[in-house]
């Protein structure tokens, strides 16, 4: 479900930096291979480019109940796992002007837009990985690191500072829904009761 949210998010960033005038500018590629020196890093000029830079678990929903009731019978399978994505947006556009206009916009399509669901949201069903996508809902919301973090997430990407904004998308939710096991229920007690006196 990452890689189908953040393909997601790409396709909606991609269309409205279209309608703005700026063209299809959007890859989805880590921001840290134009340091990198291959082969791809060329392929990242003139782009915005949304970054996974993290993962967070969201604990307040790990006490999920692992029984589930079907057709009488108790299911038990793992919870699923809630996360939180930390996504990096860059622009690493042909001018300063473009790249600084290129985050204008991104933040202007994120604050006119933070809940995305499948019901709202026009998305690439007939892409691979997305057609099994039967529903989503995920938020947006802006994530403002002080200047230190700031110095600490370039550096580890490699040193060379875009303009860039990031944004927390949660609730991602990851379940394989496999079924541990299984038993009857307990529908009835029986049996004698003896006074013990």
């Amino acid at each position: 479900m990452i890689y189908e949210t953040l393909q997601i998010l790409k396709e909606q960033l991609d269309n409205y930096l279209i309608d703005a005038g700026l063209g299809k500018i959007v890859t989805l590629n880590n921001v840290a291979m134009l340091e990198s020196g291959s082969d791809g890093a060329s392929d990242l000029e003139g782009k915005v480019i949304i970054s996974l830079i993290n993962i967070d678990e969201e604990s307040s929903l790990k006490n999920v109940p692992a029984v589930k009731i079907v057709n009488n019978k108790a299911e038990y399978s793992n919870p699923p796992v809630n996360i939180n994505l930390f996504i990096m947006i860059s622009a690493y556009c042909d001018s300063y002007e473009n790249s600084l206009l290129s985050i204008s916009k991104t933040i202007e399509l994120f604050q006119g837009k933070r809940v995305f669901t499948s019901a709202n949201t026009v998305y690439n069903r007939a892409s691979a990985s997305l057609d099994v996508l039967d529903s989503f809902k995920f938020v947006v919301e802006l994530y403002t690191p002080g200047f230190e973090m700031w110095n600490h997430i370039w550096g580890t990407l490699g040193g060379r500072q875009l303009p860039a904004v990031i944004y927390k998308v949660q609730l991602i939710q990851i379940n394989a829904d496999k079924k541990q096991a299984s038993s009857e229920l307990i529908t009835q007690i029986s049996g004698k009761l003896n006074d013990i006196n």
